[in-house]
């Protein structure tokens, strides 16, 4: 059994209840017996992106230093433009990480397919997952500007465009029986009786399928709890004072690591077309003989075979060829013979892709590792820490590639993406908006809008029992098909929104919330409602008009409520990524959406939709919404920020309980800065808190912070130590000789050691030594 299933099998490690007491543990493994060795250096590469910045400073609730100062790392490479530029419409000086978070997340996916000889080349040089594996971390990242021409006309050049490469079958999830009961029949909730193949109980999703928010909550556990346990020398305490505040602009590293996960591996569903095939990308070798009737076989298994999608997944897709040639052992004449013959018969979307037979090592001159998925789900992620965890400590299991076959990569996806996808996106998106989206917003498409919403006799509340026969929606399996203009119109506004032309895209969603509505498809009119709110916020033009930003609210609420209440089978996750995304897009705004952002955080916990470590971060979240809000004038007229330390402090309390003492006094921090409390007088004495319960409540968190760091430094264990050595002290002293010289020196040597916890934070510091001058005090 491979480590990817037994990741599957195996049970997640119990974590203590939060709601329990913290009691000190009487023994301690040490810092080498933990799940998450710092001296594995694989291991320590899935957690660079929080346990590099959980160090640092905090800022209106967040953990991690301005974006500007922040190296790009594999989980959380920073924002293109510094955190300091903002579109216009937002407010300068606001990090637009989430924004750009949000434009890398919803991208074209392209599914792989490549012949059992490709496979076995790529598996001779390494790459267990094949074709797929080598390709998915360079699509992430097309190298150089990719120029995308909106539907006015206008080009727009970006350096931040991505792919997803996909297997084609991934998203597919195999429904419980709960959620089949509620569907009314067998596999209607995610095609699979309409692919043809029956279900299994024993078949089990793909790991690279996300939409789990309790792997999400594991995964950031697993970062938290590696961040609570590593060496105290990557923490800067020294130049604590001398360090500025950092900007209320940034995310905690921990939440960012939340909302990346929630939006990787977006399951394939019917009401939303982001993670359908926009492409196929079939591969062949040079070993091939006919690569022609090669080929076909291959497509063909998509449309006819076992890898055939859903019916609610369209077919017009566009096919890319692929011929990968062996330098070493292949015949170079023979292969251009192949690709002309795949050029005759498939035109211009072929590529010749040269790569080494040999495998590559990491002691070769021009060795390259292979870099690491940045968009990877959940569990696929909770997959890969269980790998490295029983890996060796010595051995490096990431692949290395030449230089020679990196940069033929990049140069074979850099002409799939710029000069084949997105030309053909291009196409699609001009073809369906003169022959649906404008007979749909003409005089004859409202005509049969209202057709549908009032019958021929009577009205639209007729007692006749004639069901309606002009909508296009299947109620009892829940979709439309691929050919009506509802699904066309879907697949167009979601290209506008993968593309960038928000404008369009808005639009659309608009006409599509009223057919849906009218349909009763709630699923889907959920969906259009969610991505007219997203739309609107992505969108680069200020927001003026207070009817817009009612309009916003009226979505979100749409949304999330038919999300969770409405329809045969509620889904949770999408309602929490409406509203996760909505919270950040409307914070962008500054002080005139803080608190329309910070009230959809609350509802994200009224609803429990996360868990303890979701409920947790967004509690801290709604901190930094009201610490945008900074009011007017010199005395901040207006300001949020007694709310923002309130809410700081109630996100310190959730991270007492679960005992995670780093997050804890973060969060502390950030609420005595903005209570001003947290600088100290030129005469050394500390300013007290303005409310006298809130400084107890503060003092109280601070000392529950102190006795759970000094528990995972393993304080109770050399306290115990040091009672044994005193006790084996007292036992020698009685039978060694009466002298006293030999008794001093007896002592002297078996003194206990110093116990050493560590170095604390100055707010820790400060409130030792005021406990122990108040024992000096009452000995005296």
């Amino acid at each position: 059994m491979t480590p990817l299933q037994d990741a599957t099998t195996s049970k997640p490690p119990k974590y203590p209840d939060p709601e329990a007491p913290i009691t000190l543990p009487k023994q301690r493994a040490s810092l080498s017996d933990l799940p998450y060795r710092k001296s594995n250096p694989s291991l320590s590469t899935l957690f660079a992106s929080t346990a590099s910045l959980s160090g640092s400073r905090p800022g209106s609730g967040t953990a991690t230093p301005t974006a500007s100062a922040i190296p790009g790392s594999v989980f959380s490479p920073g924002s293109r433009q510094n955190g300091t530029q903002s579109p216009v419409g937002f407010v300068q000086g606001i990090s637009d990480e989430s924004r750009s978070l949000i434009q890398r997340a919803f991208v074209p996916h392209v599914a792989v397919l490549a012949s059992e000889s490709a496979e076995e080349i790529l598996r001779a040089k390494g790459f267990e997952g094949g074709f797929l594996q080598l390709l998915r971390p360079f699509g992430e990242a097309v190298p150089g500007k990719v120029t995308i021409r909106d539907s006015v006309g206008v080009n727009r050049s970006w350096e931040d465009f991505g792919v997803r490469f996909v297997f084609p079958t991934d998203g597919l999830e195999v429904p419980s029986v709960t959620e089949r009961n509620a569907e009314g029949s067998t596999g209607t909730a995610n095609g699979q009786r309409d692919s043809g193949k029956p279900l299994s109980s024993t078949t089990r999703p793909s790991l690279r399928t996300g939409g789990d928010v309790q792997q999400i909550e594991e995964v950031v556990d697993r970062h938290l709890q590696y961040s609570e346990f590593q060496s105290p020398e990557m923490m800067d305490y020294l130049n604590h004072k001398n360090t500025n505040p950092q900007a209320e602009n940034s995310s905690s590293p921990f939440y960012t690591l939340y909302l990346r996960r929630l939006l990787s591996g977006l399951p394939l569903s019917p009401h939303e077309t982001f993670s359908h095939p926009t492409a196929y990308v079939v591969a062949i070798s040079s070993r091939d003989k006919d690569a022609v009737d090669k080929l076909n076989q291959l497509y063909a298994r998509t449309e006819i075979g076992d890898l055939r999608l859903p019916q609610w997944v369209g077919q017009q897709v566009m096919r890319y060829y692929v011929l990968i040639h062996e330098e070493e052992h292949a015949d170079t004449a023979r292969s251009h013979q192949l690709f002309e013959t795949m050029k005759r018969f498939y035109g211009l979307n072929c590529h010749l892709l040269r790569l080494k037979s040999n495998r590559c090592i990491p002691s070769d001159d021009d060795s390259v590792p292979l870099p690491t998925c940045e968009w990877i789900s959940a569990g696929e992620e909770l997959a890969e820490i269980q790998k490295h965890e029983t890996a060796d400590d010595i051995t490096d299991p990431t692949p290395y590639l030449f230089d020679s076959d990196v940069t033929a990569i990049r140069s074979f996806i850099r002409e799939l993406v710029a000069q084949s996808l997105v030309p053909h996106m291009e196409r699609m998106v001009h073809q369906w908006n003169e022959q649906v989206l404008a007979r749909r917003r003409g005089l004859s498409g409202r005509f049969m809008s209202l057709s549908k919403r009032w019958t021929p006799f009577g009205g639209r509340n007729s007692s006749s029992p004639i069901p309606m026969s002009n909508s296009n929606y299947d109620s009892l399996q829940g979709f439309y098909g691929p050919d009506a203009p509802e699904a066309t119109m879907r697949k167009l506004a979601d290209y506008c929104f993968m593309l960038r032309d928000y404008k369009l895209a808005f639009s659309t969603y608009e006409i599509l919330r009223t057919d849906f509505n009218n349909d009763k498809a709630w699923r889907h009119y959920a969906g259009a409602s969610e991505m007219a709110a997203i739309s609107t916020l992505m969108s680069t033009q200020p927001i003026y008009s207070k009817t817009q930003i009612e309009n916003i609210d009226v979505w979100l609420e749409a949304a999330s409520y038919s999300y969770t209440d409405r329809g045969r089978s509620a889904t949770p996750f999408y309602a929490l990524r409406t509203l996760a995304l909505g919270v950040e897009l409307l914070r962008l705004r500054g002080s005139s959406a803080a608190d329309d952002a910070a009230r959809w955080v609350s509802r994200i916990l009224e609803l429990n939709l996360v868990g303890p470590v979701g409920r947790a971060l967004f509690t801290e979240r709604a901190g930094a919404c009201y610490a945008v809000r900074t009011g007017t004038g010199s005395m901040r007229l207006g300001s949020r920020r007694r709310k923002a330390a309130l809410w700081s402090v109630m996100a310190a309390e959730q991270w007492v309980r679960l005992e995670k003492s780093l997050q804890a006094e973060k969060c502390l921090d950030n609420a005595l800065q903005l209570y001003k409390i947290t600088s100290e007088t030129d005469d050394g004495e500390s300013i007290k808190a303005p409310f006298e319960k809130m400084q107890s409540f503060i003092d109280e968190l601070r000392q529950r912070i102190l006795t759970s760091r000094l528990a995972n430094r393993g304080f109770n264990e050399q306290e115990e130590q040091v009672e044994q050595q005193r006790l084996a002290v007292e036992e020698v002293s009685e039978t060694l000789d009466k002298s006293p010289k030999a008794h001093r020196k007896s002592l002297l040597g078996a003194a206990a050691p110093p116990i050493d916890v560590g170095p604390l934070s100055p707010s820790l510091a400060r409130t030792r030594e005021r406990e122990e001058e108040k024992k000096d005090d009452q000995f005296e």
